[in-house]
């Protein structure tokens, strides 16, 4: 069993985490980002950056809401487990063995585990999907039993590979309605969202909080500007697609999943879910479970799920033995929410990396600072001072370590190309504030708050 997390490493990452993203909003140009963090027993960080609104210019909180997509198949296999705890259906059950519309097809012969693992080979959306880019409403129930007799929707055969499947989830959805004789909606809201008590989280869009949900927007891949997207109602994918939610909730809800909580499922049901079946590509990582993808970051296993809905993008990952859950929100059709999220795990991995050692004084060398050519970070982690560029997509893969040698910092650590042996020598004002640095490969940064260009860099335009 892993020792527990360090908490005042916990403490440096989350303070670091929180300027991280930040920037990362400016930067990358994400009208808004929200994120949470589960450490142990508790949300240890919820925080929100940017815009739930950029045309009105209403600020991003840990309030607003947003359609976290596909994270509904996570809420899907639980409620589908509980039902299989409670004897009302099992695993190796076929489909249509509930659902008595489809019998004789080729889809009612794919068992509630194949639907479950994405292993049904079922067409992904149909053959015309285009309610993914609203030019149509999703499915209704007839809409999607008629795809689901459709002989074409059975696209391989069961159990021949991992292939992602909307139209597999929405049956399992007509499933639980089967077997339960209660709408799904209502079904999972109540044995899931309202059994832990999260307001932040729900099946559908819910036209009376329609003040709550962050506006989606669409990519800049294709267009200078982006334009808001409106939301809409999932319709008979909600199983696979509808929830919405906050970090914060989500994290608490992934807090339902760590062994030895018992209020959604028995620690045996969770590990069938968390227990990779499925290779996803070529490779060995990622794989899939039951309703849980299940994925590496350095050496950590994590399951959750991402979600990507028209304006949003969203993922969660959950280490289980470290009980540790991250979440982070996107409003953005291409907001990068893997890649904030998987940093947060990286910076604890850094912060404990090596034995903690006492940071007494560090604390007046930290700040974000800049020149012409970019943007240092000096951080304090696991006790240790280190140089990371904020701007880099893992500012914890080549860290730059650093001794403090009086009022510089000298490099220890980090790529033979970052001035390995040389300092950064701090100017520090009356207060004990940082005026600047001059930095080890010689150029002079000032606090980014502090520092600006001229209409047009010329000889000696830049500060100095």
């Amino acid at each position: 069993m892993p020792d527990a997390l360090d908490a005042e490493n916990l403490k440096e990452v989350f303070a670091y985490y929180d300027r991280w993203l930040a920037f990362n909003q400016r930067y990358q140009r994400i009208p808004g980002v929200q994120a949470a963090v589960f450490a142990g027993n508790a949300v240890a960080f919820s925080a929100a950056y940017g815009q739930a609104d950029v045309e009105q210019g209403v600020p991003l909180t840990v309030q607003h809401l947003f359609r976290i997509a596909s994270h509904s198949k996570t809420f899907t296999a639980t409620a589908v487990l509980q039902l299989a705890e409670l004897g009302k259906l099992r695993l190796d059950d076929k489909a249509a063995m509930h659902v008595t519309e489809i019998v004789g097809t080729p889809l009612g012969e794919r068992t509630i585990r194949d639907l479950l693992s994405h292993a049904g080979g079922v067409t992904r959306d149909s053959e015309v999907a285009d309610f993914w880019q609203l030019g149509n409403a999703f499915p209704d129930r007839d809409h999607l039993l008629r795809v689901l007799k459709e002989p074409g929707s059975a696209v391989l055969p069961d159990n021949d590979r991992f292939k992602y499947s909307n139209i597999g989830y929405g049956l399992l959805g007509l499933v639980i309605e089967a077997v339960t004789g209660t709408p799904y909606n209502m079904h999972v809201k109540d044995v899931i969202v309202d059994k832990l008590g999260l307001a932040g989280l729900g099946p559908e869009l819910d036209p009376s909080r329609s003040g709550e949900y962050a506006v989606g927007y669409s990519s800049l891949s294709y267009a200078d500007q982006r334009v808001p997207i409106e939301h809409i109602d999932t319709g008979a994918l909600a199983s696979a697609t509808g929830f919405f939610g906050t970090a914060r909730d989500l994290v608490s809800y992934w807090s339902a999943h760590l062994a030895g909580d018992d209020r959604l499922l028995t620690d045996a049901s969770k590990r069938q879910m968390q227990h990779p079946l499925w290779k996803t590509t070529g490779e060995d990582w990622p794989q899939y479970g039951l309703g849980l993808q299940v994925s590496k970051v350095g050496e950590r296993q994590l399951f959750g799920h991402s979600g990507g809905y028209p304006g949003h993008i969203t993922l969660s990952m959950v280490d289980a033995e470290r009980r540790l859950a991250v979440a982070v929100l996107t409003n953005a059709i291409d907001g990068p929410a893997r890649q904030l999220a998987e940093v947060a795990f990286k910076l604890v991995d850094l912060a404990e990396s090596k034995p903690r050692q006492d940071a007494t004084g560090l604390s007046r060398f930290t700040g974000r600072f800049a020149n012409l050519w970019g943007v240092t970070d000096f951080v304090l982690l696991g006790g240790r001072l280190y140089a990371l560029d904020p701007s880099s997509p893992d500012p914890a893969m080549d860290p730059t370590m650093l001794e403090v040698d009086g009022d510089a910092l000298r490099v220890v650590g980090g790529s033979g190309y970052g001035a390995y042996g040389e300092s950064y020598r701090f100017a520090f004002g009356p207060t004990g504030e940082v005026e600047s640095v001059r930095s080890s490969s010689g150029l002079l940064e000032h606090p980014i708050d502090r520092f600006s260009l001229p209409d047009r860099v010329r000889v000696s335009s830049v500060q100095a």
